[in-house]
């Protein structure tokens, strides 16, 4: 009778309790409610530039909720805002200060095993490079941010994963009033943008094409254009690969074409080659090296009106808990660099940073991640986050 035993337990046990964990495994997950948030505070010192002392905080309080239907089926929501205020002084005479309080992103989505939909306020960003950004479209994020902080871009956003790692973007935007990511001049008031992006599998990496049109606000030229042009057409082309074989390598490219005539802006073209790799030095030393190029002009592709830049980061882990990491940009057409060095330390929930730079009073870099006013001159910068 032992033998019935066992043959009623292995039954039991390979039969029925699948079906019981097939049962539990289909029931709907429950919903989910998560607040967080990051609080920030910092104080600069910049003894170039008037005000020469900055005192700031900021906080980005964080909503998501998730409404699942089943185990690859999910409704989820995220709203959160940016509220900061800041003050700079010049000592024994003036204080400015000002503050905002703004959405920071405010979207919902559905998603599926293959799919997204998402709408609202949302970032999005795609791209190889990491420094120079030809592909920085919809965002604003400096590389020596070490929050990486960016406004969104209110649209709607499709996004298919195929099973060979290929990936399809589609995407809309609507009410978007000012400039973003690479932008010179606002989109012309009340006319969608749209474009889309593919990213396909190639050997040691992968390769993507996008596109992006919309009709811009001619004003914002100046008055060297003509300004009776309003509402022109501006189609965005852009490749982009990265590799990983012995060391990392990529390369991005954009052209931008208007539809009419605007002078030395009718064409732009920009273009970054990058390689990246770790050294067995130490803990480990990061190098990442890029060179960007960047011209405009009446004809495509002329390359009359250049501007060459250089970019090196150095990144090195001193211990579990502290990184130092230092960027460092030159311009070649007016001979000027641009210095930047982090020293970060992690405990718990709590970062420290403490930042250098050293950079020309006048930014002249013509990428807008790069020529935050904050960075120009001399100064050091103390940064305390809280994320919880």
């Amino acid at each position: 009778m032992n033998w019935l035993k066992v043959l009623f337990f292995l039954l039991l046990n390979g039969c029925f309790l699948p079906v019981l964990c097939a049962q539990e495994e289909e029931q709907t997950p429950p919903n989910t409610f998560r607040f967080s948030g990051q609080l920030s505070g910092w104080a600069q010192y910049t003894p170039d530039i008037q005000p020469k002392g900055w005192l700031g905080t900021r906080y980005i309080p964080q909503l998501n909720y998730e409404l699942p239907f089943n185990r690859n089926n999910l409704f989820d929501f995220e709203i959160s805002a940016n509220v900061y205020g800041e003050a700079g002084f010049i000592p024994f005479d003036s204080l400015y200060s000002h503050g905002k309080i703004k959405p920071y992103r405010a979207w919902a989505r559905y998603s599926a095993n293959k799919m997204e939909i998402r709408a609202g306020l949302q970032k999005i960003n795609f791209g190889s490079a990491m420094m120079f950004r030809p592909l920085m479209w919809f965002d604003s994020m400096n590389p020596r941010d070490p929050l990486q902080l960016t406004d969104g871009v209110w649209g709607l956003l499709f996004r298919y994963y195929f099973q060979n790692n290929a990936n399809l973007w589609l995407w809309t935007l609507y009410g978007n009033k000012n400039v973003k990511g690479l932008e010179v001049n606002r989109t012309h008031w009340r006319t969608p943008e749209v474009g889309g992006r593919i990213q396909l599998p190639v050997p040691a990496g992968e390769a993507a094409f996008s596109y992006h049109y919309r009709k811009i606000n001619a004003s914002m030229y100046g008055s060297e254009l003509p300004l009776q042009y309003n509402g022109i057409g501006e189609n965005r082309i852009g490749l982009d690969v990265r590799l990983d074989v012995t060391v990392g390598l990529w390369a991005e490219a954009t052209w931008t074409h208007l539809n009419k005539n605007m002078g030395i802006f009718t064409n732009q073209e920009m273009l970054t080659l990058g390689t990246d790799y770790t050294f067995a030095i130490g803990n480990g030393l990061g190098l990442t090296f890029e060179q960007f190029i960047y011209t405009s002009d009446q004809k495509a592709f002329a390359m009359d009106n250049t501007l060459s830049l250089s970019g090196i980061s150095l990144s090195y882990p001193l211990t579990l808990f502290d990184n130092l990491r230092t960027v460092v940009y030159y311009d070649w057409n007016n001979t000027e660099g641009y210095y930047f060095a982090d020293w970060q330390r992690q405990l718990n929930h709590f970062t420290f940073h403490i930042m250098a730079y050293w950079n020309p009073d006048k930014v002249r870099l013509i990428t807008q991640n790069l020529s935050s006013n904050r960075f120009a001159g001399k100064g050091i910068q103390l940064m305390v986050v809280w994320n919880h």
